[in-house]
């Protein structure tokens, strides 16, 4: 599998402030969708964060656990599917691999990811 990027994707129950802060802090600018915001640093895709109303602040060392996922961008999807399967991730859905672009949502022993291709 070629991955082509690797972009950490935060939950947020609050999503504007949650990207105000991490595009304050990084130095950043946010493009704004309705459920998704991009923060990009220098012109360069750093971060994103998507809507997840349910969410809860992450407290430290106990009880919310921390939340995180990867969506991580190939060039040939079906090769990168065959791969994480192999390796024994398991598709929570079932997306079309054939459409032009798109993102299939994976969980291993851990964190879910998504493969991510086209665009």
């Amino acid at each position: 599998m070629r991955v082509t990027s690797m972009i950490p994707v935060l939950d947020a129950a609050n999503i504007d402030e949650v990207s105000a802060f991490w595009a304050g802090l990084l130095g950043g600018t946010v493009e704004v969708e309705e459920d998704w915001h991009t923060i990009s640093v220098d012109g360069e895709h750093v971060m994103d964060v998507q809507l997840a109303p349910d969410h809860v602040r992450p407290e430290w060392p106990d009880g919310q656990p921390q939340q995180v996922h990867l969506d991580i961008t190939v060039d040939d999807i079906a090769a990168a599917h065959e791969e994480a399967v192999a390796l024994g991730a398991v598709p929570l859905e079932h997306k079309d691999l054939t459409a032009p672009s798109g993102f299939q949502v994976y969980a291993p022993a851990g964190h879910p990811f998504c493969l991510c291709w086209g665009e």
